[in-house]
């Protein structure tokens, strides 16, 4: 048994489900993730259950798949940029929202709270967020 706020999962092929305790939001550390599970190819999926307490500073896209977004608790906004048109989608308890394929997205918090995330992370962007 494990927490799967602190633990997080790296789905892969063949039904495999890979526990990765002491995972952390740094360039070395997704680099090396990102050798470990890179036979995954697309199909490999990060689950993460992660509390949102501020807006996000940047936005993201994962030209690998759609990501599942489902929210547990608080209120979040869900930012698409579709064509540079922005789809805003709020979100509350037991909600949930799917990321398109290659989508830029960022998120507002309007209450803090935790969310769950099912993300196919293979060349997954990052740009600032502006204003």
């Amino acid at each position: 048994m494990f927490e799967l706020s602190t633990t997080f999962v790296h789905l892969g092929l063949g039904g495999v489900a890979l526990e990765l305790p002491g995972f952390e939001w740094t360039q070395t550390y997704l680099e090396s993730y990102q050798r470990e599970t890179e036979l995954d190819g697309e199909e490999g999926r990060l689950v993460t259950f992660s509390p949102h307490t501020t807006n996000w500073t940047s936005w993201e896209r994962h030209p690998a798949g759609e990501e599942l977004v489902v929210v547990f608790s608080g209120k979040v906004v869900v930012i698409q940029d579709l064509n540079g048109v922005e789809n805003r989608i709020e979100l509350g308890p037991r909600q949930a929202v799917v990321n398109p394929r290659s989508v830029w997205h960022t998120a507002d918090v309007l209450q803090p709270g935790d969310a769950l995330y099912i993300t196919p992370g293979l060349g997954t962007q990052h740009r600032p967020r502006e204003g």
